[in-house]
């Protein structure tokens, strides 16, 4: 019976598809839970109080496997980058925080998507990556899209109007765009940093960076709150978790369709926890983005796989494009 249970855990751990689909709906169901664990914290903490309990805790679970790793998982040649990058960490996450507090979970996961549009400008500004016309008209789609979504009565009048809403929305683009200017960084330090830096170093400066704003409006958290938390904390470790098995497993290009998995369960969860139904304006937007950012992922393996015949990859080539 022991060999037959470590036989079934295992087929988790090996190459394959099915595999890799497994660990990317993962990665969608734990994306879900902590906007929602977002949501039910904000309804009495603020998202800066918020941010920094999330970065702390990810950090207290980084730790142990920090020091498995030893002495070189803590060595870096890159500490101004970890330093900017924590910076825009946690703008990204607080006002990621604020948005899905605020806006209904399907919206959230959609914005969520739209952070490839943004990379791609960026990339071909800061990196002079060249860019073809097919990602060009791409992105133009996806960003029609987020236009879409921006004015949900068509007139650019109500898009003015304060509401919480109306900054949900502008929070959860802001949160895309500083995500985008994060993920340029990545490709940067990628080069000789390893994963385990770069998340250690991410969670560490993002919890040095949120404790001032977050002492500004400290409430003490509530048994439960503090149990939401330590599970946001951790469920932001488990998200890189599955996308390395992922990645591990299969192509990437053969997992894009399934990271909008996480759009339906949005949807779900939204109208089973929280009553919400997405407007039209939201699905018209997400019918822009989503075709949108799988051509661009399309594309992306495309030339990846063009530099695969040229220079041989090794696995710690995967493990940092991860």
């Amino acid at each position: 019976m022991f060999a037959l249970s470590s036989s079934s855990s295992a087929w988790f751990f090996q190459k394959g598809y099915a595999q890799g689909v497994f660990w990317i709906i993962l990665v969608s169901l734990i994306s879900n839970m902590n906007d929602i664990l977002m949501r039910l914290t904000g309804q009495r903490l603020d998202p800066m109080q918020i941010s920094f309990f999330r970065f702390f805790f990810s950090t207290i679970t980084l730790i142990p496997i920090m020091i498995s790793e030893g002495k070189s998982a803590f060595k870096t040649q890159r500490p101004g980058l970890h330093v900017l990058r924590a910076i825009l960490g946690f703008g990204a996450v607080a006002f990621w925080c604020y948005g899905v507090s605020t806006s209904p979970l399907a919206l959230a996961s959609t914005m969520a998507q739209t952070v490839p549009l943004f990379v791609l400008p960026m990339a071909a500004l800061f990196l002079k990556e060249s860019v073809g016309w097919q990602r060009t008209l791409a992105t133009l789609t996806g960003f029609a899209g987020i236009l879409v979504i921006l004015m949900p009565s068509g007139t650019l009048e109500t898009l003015m109007n304060i509401n919480p809403q109306n900054l949900g929305i502008m929070a959860l683009l802001a949160a895309a765009i500083l995500f985008a200017v994060s993920d340029i960084l990545n490709k940067v330090m990628v080069e000789t940093e390893s994963s385990y830096t770069m998340l250690f170093y991410f969670a560490l400066g993002t919890t040095i960076v949120s404790f001032g704003p977050a002492l500004l409006v400290w409430k003490a958290p509530t048994m439960n709150e503090l149990i939401y938390l330590v599970a946001l904390g951790g469920g932001a470790n488990l998200i890189l978790y599955c996308l390395l098995k992922a990645f591990a497993a299969t192509d990437v290009s053969a997992l894009a369709p399934y990271r909008y998995v996480e759009m339906l369960s949005a949807g779900v969860f939204g109208y089973t926890l929280f009553q919400e139904i997405p407007d039209i304006f939201t699905l018209l937007g997400a019918a822009l983005i989503v075709p949108s950012t799988f051509a661009i992922a399309y594309y992306e393996t495309k030339i990846a796989n063009k530099g695969k015949d040229q220079k041989p990859v090794t696995e710690t080539d995967k493990t940092k494009a991860a």
